[in-house]
């Protein structure tokens, strides 16, 4: 979508017989020293096909056609194999990077809050050679304090070193590792721990304060607490039974003769192990541990961070000081849509802050920039004099970007394509498919697709009648996404109805997993996913609404900073929990004279009603149907975060968590009260 232009007629002419006059005079040399042919070329081409010649599939990507592939290199066809594969080739070279805290102070805020701001220092590095052996050295100590092979274990910890270092160990000595959020709250972590049997947990000072300590009574076959941090830790006050120990402390109890083992294979690695990437997302989430273990699998270092202390504007950064992507310059980033809607938002409240002049000629590259992308071109003079400042909030150096987890909208995608330079890279995929299912190509170009499937996955789509999706529709078959593959899971643990629900065995012997999602494959063998099964709601009056559709609509809206639709099917139409963006909101109010804070504005009825109509233009502007938008909102001074347990750790709406929240606001939004 472009920007609108609100410039001189006269000077916007002068600007494009300026442009164009460049590009004809650099065009060729540049068409042919960057290699634009081959990657339009590779762009286009067919990427995966039906390999039963039906429209339904199964989809198989071309690289494959004939056989699935299983492993990464021969002989490397488990996690700590492709580990030792790593440690031997790039000895050396940094692995895992952690910044120092140089120091913490509070800051209190202008209405009386006070936030934690921390000054850090360079990344302290660990080499693959001594990553390797910190986690072979804690898995053999775990063995020693009676960690047993095939038993669980669990990790409750924030994204962080040791949480690779302990998942690695767990890897080699098989431990089958369950994997805590850490937001979750006390019920939910002894409800895992309870579930899964383990006797052994790793987790942070932090957490075993705030939040492990007070259920500890509850898990009665907990037997052994490995602190991660540094720092001497005692800990008189424990349940009888239950030892604390550092995991230092377990890392020199395995460096012990009697219980060291190695086996490092060589193999000759085939990607580019002078990448940087940087880790801030769960690690308990799929998206984040499959990305790291494929960077460390081609010798990748993965300098550490989180959402707080990413970026110079940061929450917990002090300002003046750096924020991680500024000082590591990663060049690999995997995030969240939520995390680029954010970005998108804040780049275009500055630019809309701009000069008129500056505005302008950010609006015209933009444009311009947008053209070039679609029709297979680069734009280096922008990039160089326009957008190099945006580029630089993420170091400067970043050359892919993957978005996973959730739907990324087209409109933020392609803002990322041109605002970072660098390729947006959409992933599909699901925890019970160990994340892999498909990924865009880093030369196409396109919005709105998650790409073929990769070449470990068979993707079919299955008919489903009452949403009215078949493999037989036209331009496109469509259908529910079906996963085949040897990245396919075993099945959810302890719950077999479930698992005869979702998960079967073909006649050829294949495990696939049934995803829930709708999605089309287009002529070149790329998915879109264009709808959920969970999402659909039918309407009193027959018609369906895909809640998830209404919400990646609005959610481009400026105003708002997080939406939930919501629809009973005994009511005709449409409602909306909305968090709004807090300086839109109170610009809007300033507008039409309604004082308050922001929490009076909004519990405020004129507000609710502005905010409505402003929601109602950005739908009807982006061609929603009359059903599909909201009659009523509610407003909501709270953002949606984790911690309230209104949204996953990946920013996925809980939906049910949701509802139960504003069951008054939808008794009083359907008139029921």
């Amino acid at each position: 979508m472009k920007l609108k232009e609100d410039i001189n007629p006269l000077l916007l002419q002068v600007f494009r017989s300026v442009v164009w006059v460049y590009s004809v005079v650099t065009f060729l040399p540049w068409y042919f020293i960057s290699g634009a042919g081959v990657n339009q070329a590779r762009a286009k081409r067919v990427k995966a096909r039906s390999i039963s010649g039906l429209p339904a599939g199964p989809y198989r990507s071309v690289n494959c056609i004939d056989r699935l592939v299983l492993t990464l290199h021969q002989g490397v066809d488990t996690l700590d194999k492709v580990f030792e594969y790593a440690a031997s080739h790039f000895p050396n070279r940094d692995c895992l990077g952690t910044r120092e805290l140089l120091s913490e102070e509070d800051e209190v805020q202008p209405n009386g809050k006070v936030f934690k701001k921390v000054i850090l220092g360079q990344y302290k590095w660990l080499t693959y050679e001594e990553a390797f052996n910190e986690s072979r050295f804690f898995g053999s100590g775990l063995a020693a304090l009676g960690q047993e092979p095939k038993c669980n274990i669990a990790i409750f910890c924030e994204t962080r070193a040791e949480w690779i270092v302990t998942a690695q160990a767990c890897f080699m000595y098989n431990f089958p590792l369950v994997t805590l959020y850490s937001t979750l709250g006390g019920p939910a972590i002894a409800h895992g721990l309870n579930e899964t049997e383990v006797t052994h947990i790793i987790t942070s000072k932090d957490l075993l304060q705030s939040r492990l300590k007070a259920i500890l009574l509850d898990v009665p076959r907990l037997r052994h607490i490995i602190i991660v941090d540094s720092k001497p830790t005692n800990w008189p006050d424990m349940p009888r039974g239950i030892m604390v120990n550092s995991m230092a402390a377990v890392q020199e109890i395995g460096a012990k003769p009697e219980h060291t083992i190695l086996n490092i294979r060589a193999r000759i690695p085939n990607l580019d192990e002078n990448d940087t990437y940087i880790g801030y997302l769960p690690l308990a989430h799929v998206l984040e541990l499959s990305a790291e273990l494929v960077c460390i699998s081609h010798g990748c270092r993965i300098g550490y961070s989180s959402p707080q202390t990413l970026a110079d504007q940061s929450t917990k950064i002090k300002k003046g000081s750096k924020g991680d992507t500024s000082m590591l310059k990663p060049t690999l980033m995997a995030a969240v849509p939520e995390i680029m809607d954010r970005i998108y938002k804040n780049v275009m409240t500055k630019v809309d802050e701009m000069s008129r002049l500056q505005r302008s000629l950010f609006i015209l590259a933009y444009n311009y920039k947008m053209e070039q992308i679609s029709k297979g071109y680069g734009t280096p003079l922008c990039d160089r004099l326009v957008f190099h400042k945006v580029r630089s909030l993420l170091g400067g150096n970043t050359r892919i970007l993957l978005s996973g987890g959730a739907p990324l909208s087209p409109a933020t995608q392609r803002f990322m394509n041109i605002c970072f330079c660098c390729p947006v890279g959409q992933g599909y995929g699901l925890t019970e498919t160990c994340g892999a299912g498909t990924i865009s190509d880093m030369w196409d170009y396109s919005t709105g697709r998650v790409g073929a499937p990769l070449v470990c996955s068979d993707i079919t789509l299955k008919d489903w009648e009452e949403g009215g999706y078949h493999s037989t529709d036209k331009p496109n078959p469509r259908g529910e996404i079906l996963i085949g593959g040897p990245n396919v899971t075993m099945g959810y643990y302890k719950n077999h109805t479930k698992n005869q629900d979702d998960f079967f065995v073909d006649e050829k012997g294949q495990r696939w997993f049934c995803t829930g999602d709708i999605g089309e494959f287009h002529p070149d063998g790329c998915l879109k996913i264009i709808d959920r099964k969970k999402d659909l709601v039918k309407l009193q009056a027959g018609e369906y609404v895909s809640l998830g559709k209404v919400e990646a609509v609005l959610k481009n809206c400026p105003l708002i900073d997080n939406i939930c639709a919501y629809a009973n099917s005994d009511q005709s139409y449409v409602i909306g929990f909305v968090v709004p963006n807090q300086k839109q909101l109170t610009t809007l109010a300033v507008q039409r004279g309604v004082p308050g804070s922001l929490e009076e504005l909004c519990n405020s009825t004129d507000m609710e009603f502005e905010v409505l109509r402003v929601i109602t233009e950005a739908a009807i502007a982006d061609k929603l149907e009359r059903f599909e938008i909201p009659k009523k909102i509610r407003l909501s001074a709270e953002p949606w975060t984790p911690e309230t347990g209104l949204v996953t750790d990946a920013f996925k709406l809980k939906r049910k968590e949701l509802k139960t929240h504003y069951q008054d606001d939808i008794e009083r939004m359907y008139g029921g009260k």
